[in-house]
């Protein structure tokens, strides 16, 4: 998605809000964290002499960068006592979902996580120079840093994103058939149809953070896994629930809703046609973006949402 173009409003943190948001998201992995960002930005911003400003979007990006920056080193502490296996906060997608944020063209969840394995200055660096498309000099200024060492560090990291990020499906009705298979069997208790779409190596990741019931480690290969999901499902723990297809970082997904609120979130990536990740979100606090943009949106209307 492109950024936004410079006569949407008069006033450039109005502006250029979805860039600092996108920026700080891409940089954390957390939609509350980057909303923190973006307020601490907007009071920054308020509050200087804007005379010696030329470049507002540089000057906003610099502050929001090194708020980013700043929360980050913070976090990377705090999730070295996480209970259980951390992910990136998932964000609503699709056509208005995001309530007007302009998205990078690559906010996946496949990408969030390879950013993890960064440092802090190399996901800055990436993120604004990959991403972004911003020019060395400009990176620079905002990390207060030569050239020369920015153009080493980008070197760096984009090397170590080749290497590690995995590869998915990418055709949207590939991955919506193999979507629907998954919902399907689940829904069905489908054993067998579950170990057809599954792949022989798939990974379940459950991010509970010790505040929802979620597996404390990656369940790892199809049989565990399938066996795993219809455990919960011959438990009782799926009643209650309705379930909404929906996109999440770009990619195919669902929610579980209890009454008005979503409960679980999921992500499903597919490779050749079979599920091959599958990332579940069910810690109450790091739902809470989703459940401020789904909110908005219309309920779903049953158990399948849709599938």
């Amino acid at each position: 998605m492109s950024r936004p173009t410079d006569d949407m409003t008069a006033d450039p943190f109005q502006r250029h809000r979805g860039l600092l948001f996108t920026v700080a998201y891409e940089m954390l992995g957390s939609v509350a964290d980057a909303e923190d960002v973006v307020q601490d930005t907007w009071l920054r911003w308020s509050a200087a002499d804007r005379s010696d400003v030329v470049e507002p979007k540089a000057f906003l990006v610099r502050i929001a960068t090194r708020l980013a920056l700043n929360r980050l080193r913070t976090l990377r502490n705090r999730r070295e006592t996480y209970v259980g296996p951390w992910l990136p906060e998932p964000l609503v997608t699709g056509p208005d979902a995001a309530g007007g944020v302009e998205l990078a063209e690559d906010v996946s969840m496949a990408m969030l996580v390879v950013l993890e394995t960064l440092t802090p200055i190399e996901r800055a660096v990436f993120v604004l120079r990959e991403v972004f498309g911003f020019a060395y000099a400009e990176i620079a200024t905002a990390l207060d840093r030569s050239e020369a060492s920015v153009r080493q560090v980008a070197h760096r990291a984009r090397e170590h994103v080749q290497a590690r990020r995995p590869r998915f499906d990418t055709d949207p009705e590939q991955r919506r058939a193999v979507t629907e298979r998954f919902l399907r069997a689940c829904f069905e208790g489908d054993l067998t149809a579950l170990l057809e779409v599954l792949a022989p190596d798939v990974v379940m990741t459950n991010d509970g953070g010790g505040k929802a019931r979620a597996a404390l480690r990656p369940v790892l290969g199809a049989d565990r896994v399938a066996r795993f999901i219809l455990g919960i499902r011959a438990r009782g723990e799926l009643d209650g629930f309705r379930f909404e297809a929906v996109e999440l970082n770009g990619e195919p997904g669902f929610l579980g809703w209890v009454g008005d609120r979503v409960e679980v979130a999921a992500i499903i990536q597919s490779a050749n046609g079979r599920v091959r990740r599958l990332l579940s979100f069910h810690n109450p606090e790091r739902l809470s973006g989703v459940n401020r943009v789904a909110g908005c949106a219309s309920r779903p209307a049953g158990r399948h949402g849709g599938y």
